[in-house]
């Protein structure tokens, strides 16, 4: 009767419920490691986009329902043809992983291909996380290298 009422103890009855709450611990801690590296990976490949003047390349990051809003005209495409990007540096980012949004502040150095004259522009990059397509989409569009001019 004692051996009974031992396999039936509630310490007996927590073992596998502990288990089982530090498996699903592991796998949210695996799903929130996984979201981060893919938003590196967005990220860095955004930034290599517009470091090397690939803005058409750079369109394919931003989110499909933005970048059906913001398509880019020819003339807009030569623009962005006529400068050369000297730097990109962020200088600021915030994570809500939870939220699945990111936001990170970014110091562009772009230099005019005609004068070589260089100027700095910032540029806001937000990112979200689509749970469903498994990746993080820039719904901010290509910066504005020309402040509004």
């Amino acid at each position: 009767m004692k051996r009974l009422f031992q396999a039936f103890s509630p310490l007996a009855l927590l073992k596998p419920a502990f288990v089982a709450l530090c498996l699903l611990a592991l796998v949210a801690c695996a799903s929130v490691a996984n979201q981060s590296t893919k938003l590196d990976q967005a990220q860095y490949a955004w930034s290599a986009a517009i470091r090397w003047g690939d803005f058409e390349g750079a369109m394919n990051l931003i989110d499909p329902e933005v970048r059906k809003k913001i398509e880019l005209t020819p003339l807009q495409l030569e623009r962005y043809k006529q400068v050369q990007i000297s730097s990109y540096r962020d200088v600021g980012t915030s994570t809500d992983m939870d939220a699945g949004k990111s936001v990170r502040d970014i110091e562009i150095g772009v230099i005019n291909r005609h004068t070589m004259a260089e100027r700095t522009v910032r540029y806001r990059e937000v990112w979200r996380w689509d749970a469903e397509a498994k990746a993080w989409w820039i719904t901010s569009p290509l910066p504005d290298l020309w402040e509004g001019q």
